[in-house]
């Protein structure tokens, strides 16, 4: 697989990872929910498995110091609600693109990314009740 394609999906990975975990600690820390914080630890360790087989090729391609996405800005979070909702449209808007480019290697993993994007739209919708 071309070096490029192996930086979006590594990148798309990691975003994905934070933001759920994000997500996942709020649920496990502030809203004290054992059963929510564990689905959703789930879905970030499935996310990772599902491209395990390509981490060294993901550390080889990946160049960090010269990124322009580090110089990206930082938005001010207002409140809880303001933090989650920006972790969650992370994970989902990674998964989608994760989703895309694994069409080009296994159609398959590609799914399997669909099926945990609409997990997390799911999960969103039950921590939005939860403020």
């Amino acid at each position: 697989m071309e070096e490029k394609y192996i930086r979006i999906l590594d990148t798309n990975l990691n975003r994905c990872k934070e933001g759920l975990r994000v997500v996942e600690d709020t649920c496990r820390f502030v809203f004290c929910d054992d059963k929510l914080y564990k689905d959703i630890r789930e879905v970030r360790h499935l996310a990772s498995e599902y491209l395990a087989d390509k981490y060294d090729e993901f550390l080889k391609a990946r160049d960090s110091v010269t990124d322009s996405g580090r110089k990206a800005g930082e938005a001010k979070r207002e409140d809880l609600k303001n933090i989650v909702v920006a972790n969650f449209k992370r994970a989902e808007e990674s998964l989608r693109v994760l989703e895309e480019y694994s069409k080009i290697f296994d159609f398959d993993i590609a799914l399997k990314y669909k099926e945990l994007r609409y997990r997390v739209y799911d999960f969103e919708k039950i921590v939005n009740s939860m403020y």
